[in-house]
């Protein structure tokens, strides 16, 4: 067995004749009566206290610790003792991953996990404790998929503490642990009478961004940051995106694409004279701004589409002043009352343009590979799950597929 059980009253003592006798010490009947004492293996001394007619449960808990130590599932019972939130923080600090990202996961954990799980020890992690926290997020409010991704993090912060120590193994790895449930929500593509109308509403200084949107597929980001000088090629035919605008706390910074994924893609004729109508009655303008942090280096770009003051195009204001009006006068939302805001117009959003992109190239039997790229989506397989259903012309090959077979006047003579 690891370690010991000391009697904390008694003590043994030796007699002048050279017996070992037991003695009462100061403590006895006060407090917890044993200590269980081991060598943890860092080479210090842990210890845990069990009250009088407990030594067989101290005995049994020492019996545990060297049975853990020897399977490498040992856990200090002090690093179990931290709590959720406080790993949490300190695992969030550590992080390296795009600011964006981290300001991002520390929002929904600080929002959905702390009031839930935050003061719960992490050595206290059962797989119970996970299906409540599940049934939890399955009952807010909050869209699906939000849910699914607020678990995804806390799997993943368990999954460090396990590899730090601080637990045995991760709760969210129980077969009987089940990920939030997430109703598959499809695409509803805009029609190009949509598009058009929403274009038509906007003011002539902003058209020509529904236009890269429609026409191109770029996200809303990529827009701003559409420079002159290098994400533009009249003589290609082509758009090169190697940088959007983003916000972090607040602070607009420039940026490589999202997942750092930089492309190219074809410049159709339609869009290509929007562009060149734009860029002469909108001279583009130098905008200096940070790279990837607010206290990057500097970088300076003479971009696009910025807002009629010369500067940045903000995506909260555009959205509010430019696009919901636009979508209002296009009747995608309708017209608030004098004084009141525009509803939530989240199906509607600037992103609508890149789902009528997709739908587009797909109907036009372009590849899932090529729209993927053009995309700029992490793989190929994402844009299957999101774009699959726009599909049509492989449903009807399928359909003629079979008539050729079934149907004696389809059949080949």
């Amino acid at each position: 067995m690891a370690g010991h059980i000391q009697d904390r009253w008694y003590k043994t003592k030796t007699t002048p004749d050279g017996k070992t006798i037991r003695t009462r010490t100061d403590r006895y009947g006060t407090g917890m009566r044993y200590r269980a004492r081991y060598v943890g293996p860092d080479g210090t001394e842990k210890s845990k206290s069990f009250p009088d007619r407990q030594k067989r449960l101290a005995e049994q808990w020492l019996a545990q610790i060297e049975a853990d130590m020897t399977r490498g599932q040992y856990v200090d019972p002090r690093a179990a003792q931290t709590t959720f939130r406080q790993y949490t923080d300190r695992w969030l600090a550590a992080q390296t991953t795009d600011p964006t990202t981290r300001i991002a996961v520390e929002t929904r954990l600080r929002l959905h996990a702390y009031p839930r799980i935050g003061a719960r020890p992490l050595g206290s992690f059962r797989p119970e404790h996970i299906r409540q926290f599940v049934h939890a997020l399955e009952t807010d409010p909050m869209a699906g998929s939000s849910a699914r991704t607020v678990y995804s993090y806390v799997r993943a912060v368990l999954a460090s503490a396990v590899d730090d120590g601080h637990l045995s193994r991760n709760p969210c790895g129980a077969k009987t642990v089940r990920p939030p449930a997430v109703e598959a929500a499809r695409v509803v593509p805009w029609l190009p009478e949509h598009v058009f109308a929403v274009r038509a509403a906007l003011p002539e200084h902003y058209r020509a961004m529904a236009d890269v949107g429609a026409g191109c597929g770029l996200r809303q980001g990529e827009i701003i940051g559409l420079a002159e000088e290098d994400g533009v090629d009249f003589e290609t035919s082509t758009l090169h995106v190697v940088r959007q605008v983003k916000l972090i706390r607040g602070k607009a910074v420039f940026a490589p694409p999202k997942c750092g994924k930089e492309r190219d893609v074809p410049l159709p004729a339609s869009v290509a004279t929007a562009l060149r109508a734009h860029m002469d009655a909108c001279k583009p303008v130098e905008i200096t701004l940070p790279w990837k942090t607010p206290d990057g280096p500097e970088v300076t770009r003479r971009l696009l589409f910025t807002n009629t003051a010369g500067g940045i195009v903000w995506r909260s204001n555009f959205n509010i002043q430019e696009w919901k009006p636009a979508l209002a006068a296009a009747g995608l939302i309708p017209t608030p009352t004098e004084g009141a805001p525009h509803v939530s117009a989240r199906a509607h959003g600037m992103h609508a343009l890149r789902h009528f992109y997709a739908s587009v190239l797909l109907d036009a039997g372009e590849s899932i590979k090529a729209v993927s790229d053009y995309l700029g989506h992490a793989d190929p397989a994402m844009t299957l799950r999101v774009y699959a259903h726009l599909m049509p012309s492989s449903r009807e090959r399928t359909r003629r597929a079979v008539d050729k077979v079934f149907l004696p006047g389809q059949r080949e003579t």
